[in-house]
């Protein structure tokens, strides 16, 4: 008996030791950054936790946004008021210049149908700006949203722009906030179905595997072939070069099958755009990694 107590404290001590090594190793990539970085990291179907100081802070979120309101659309197809394959009619005038619109590119007259489904598609794996005020429109604006994750446990959100209003001017892309805690918290409970439908997960997860932006972060130095559920965000930088926001999150499968939420947010940075999504993609392979030895 007191082996096995000798044991399990050693164990305990050496699983604290390990987290303090990871912490160290986060700190170090941020500690120097003219930028405010908040790092959280989640066990989802294992216990752990780590935040950084920035954790419980609100932040903008950019097009991360898109993966919340997925999920407000995709609870009315659970509820029966809308159907993934159901056609959406989208005119010329939907489709506005002068921002991120592959629908718009590769349909540039408009006047098409497209399934709610693809829409979808091309607003969380392709962040196309005029799919995500398309989906808006269709439930009833940002405050079904607001009300939706809200109601899901998630206090720390705020969705007041969407993405024509953000085009306005940079002011307003600090109206949409939340915190890489409570990121993680929604991306937790929508793993684990307590969010939508076992349909609607699975339809969201692998629309989210299928991202094809951001590959300079979250999933920039991991190896080849790992799942990796992720929605990005981008502000771009201002006339000062200010980036308001660089940010990823998602969730990660290991090669034992486990898995984590991470969500990274890069903000206020004068750092060049190279090294905000290289501080992404090195916190990330610090915590894969850890998580790999573990």
């Amino acid at each position: 008996m007191k082996n096995l107590t000798f044991f399990l404290l050693f164990l305990s001590f050496f699983c604290f030791a390990q987290k303090q090594d990871l912490k160290k190793e986060i700190n170090a990539i941020t500690n120097d950054k003219n930028a405010t970085v908040a790092v959280s990291v989640t066990g989802i179907d294992f216990p752990l936790h780590f935040e950084n100081k920035n954790g419980e802070k609100k932040l903008p979120m950019l097009s991360v946004f898109k993966f919340h309101i997925a999920l407000a659309v995709l609870n009315k197809v659970d509820q029966g008021k809308l159907k993934l394959d159901q056609p959406i009619f989208i005119k010329k005038a939907d489709l506005l210049e002068n921002t991120w619109s592959p629908i718009r590119e590769k349909y540039p007259d408009g006047n098409i149908e497209m399934p709610l489904s693809e829409l979808i598609k091309y607003t969380v794996a392709k962040s196309d700006n005029n799919g995500c005020d398309l989906l808006l429109r269709l439930i009833g604006g940002t405050e079904t949203v607001q009300k939706f994750i809200n109601n899901k446990g998630i206090k720390n959100f705020t969705i007041k722009a969407d993405e024509a209003q953000m085009h306005k001017g940079y002011e307003f892309m600090y109206w949409n906030t939340t915190s890489t805690n409570d990121s993680n918290l929604l991306l937790m409970n929508f793993f684990d179905g307590k969010v939508l439908s076992k349909n609607s997960t699975s339809f969201l997860m692998k629309t989210m595997i299928e991202t094809t932006t951001g590959t300079t972060k979250i999933v920039a130095q991991l190896p080849k072939g790992t799942p990796v559920a992720h929605k990005t965000g981008s502000s771009g930088k201002d006339e000062k070069g200010l980036t308001i926001a660089e940010n990823d999150i998602g969730i990660i499968t290991l090669p034992n099958g486990k898995h984590y939420a991470i969500s990274v947010f890069v903000s206020d940075s004068m750092e060049t755009e190279e090294t905000n999504t290289k501080i992404i993609a090195d916190i990330s392979k610090r915590v894969f990694d850890y998580f790999s030895r573990k």
